[in-house]
């Protein structure tokens, strides 16, 4: 029966974090387990920075942001030395078991951690990218793209108003899924995403055939994709187009902060519940995913960031309904 277990969350903070927190410490409590929280993920690990987590280090969170944890990409852990030392920290708390709430690179980290610590690793995918495979919706995700729509809205009143074109820049370096999805929710005239090829001068023609039949006009462009951003993208429709009047707006990272959506606290509370369960049960190496409404397990290198091609019938959805 494991005793103790340690939980840390790494890499870019989303929000739901806080929910798969209280939901892993509480879960814990109730099965007598105890939980070592380390500061600041796999900086925390390998600076030995701690606390003991209990009922009421959780709360009043499930509401909030980021992640009460503190987050950050560690560049020592990517060393021999780094990595070692958070081994003797592990070993010195006699930590059983260890939840991971992150993205691809805290779980490629976890991978590496288990070459040498041998003991059950479970993953909670928190990410607002929702690119890892195993799951539906990352922890975030949800969030994120409702952010992003309220945003837009907000922006359409404007552009509608002088009768703009506004090229709106959302987060995605590799995947477009946060474009894609706000896109559609919020009426865009066009997406640009990485994994799309794209004609400029389909663009242009299609941006010139909107003066007539649109009084406001939305493109959506992942940070991410081919032609550079959402600046680049103005300087082409400037150059082709200099009768339109033109605005530029990234979102940047109010799509990481903010109050996660009922979904996400339901979601992210019910991974945290399993993944304190999986340890129990000795599993290790996975990533717990909710996939048609049931929680599922994919192990760590099959989790990792796969860039896949975008949901076909949505891409023809936001062509159709935006034209």
């Amino acid at each position: 029966m494991i005793k103790k277990i340690g939980l840390l969350t790494s890499g870019g903070d989303s929000p739901g974090m806080n929910a798969c927190i209280r939901a892993v410490v509480r879960t814990a409590i109730h099965h007598n387990i105890q939980t070592i929280g380390f500061i600041r993920g796999y900086e925390g690990l390998i600076d030995n920075n701690y606390i003991e987590m209990k009922r009421e280090s959780v709360s009043g969170i499930i509401h909030k942001g980021g992640t009460t944890l503190k987050t950050a990409r560690s560049e020592r852990f990517m060393t021999e030395k780094g990595i070692s030392t958070a081994v003797d920290n592990l070993f010195k708390h006699e930590i059983e078991g260890l939840v991971i709430i992150g993205g691809d690179g805290s779980f490629k980290g976890a991978m590496e951690l288990s070459k040498r610590f041998h003991i059950p690793i479970v993953g909670c995918p928190g990410t607002i990218d929702n690119d890892l495979v195993g799951t539906d919706f990352t922890i975030g995700y949800d969030t994120a793209i409702n952010t992003v729509v309220e945003a837009i809205d907000k922006i359409r009143d404007t552009a509608e108003s002088h009768d703009r074109i506004f090229v709106v820049e959302v987060m995605g370096r590799d995947a477009g899924l946060i474009a894609l999805r706000s896109a559609i929710a919020s009426g865009a005239e066009a997406l640009l995403v990485p994994e799309l090829k794209h004609d400029n001068d389909d663009l242009i023609k299609k941006i010139k055939n909107w003066r007539a039949s649109k009084s406001s006009k939305i493109i959506v462009v992942a940070e991410g994709d081919e032609s550079g951003g959402a600046f680049k993208v103005a300087e082409l429709i400037k150059k082709h187009c200099p009768e339109f009047d033109l605005r530029v707006s990234i979102l940047g990272h109010i799509q990481r902060g903010g109050n996660p959506t009922c979904m996400e606290r339901v979601n992210a509370s019910i991974m945290g519940f399993n993944a304190v369960k999986a340890l129990m049960t000795g599993r290790r190496n996975e990533m717990i995913g909710i996939i048609n409404k049931q929680v599922v397990f994919t192990p760590f290198e099959k989790s990792v960031k796969h860039i896949q091609s975008l949901n076909k019938d949505l891409i023809e959805l936001i062509e159709v309904l935006g034209s």
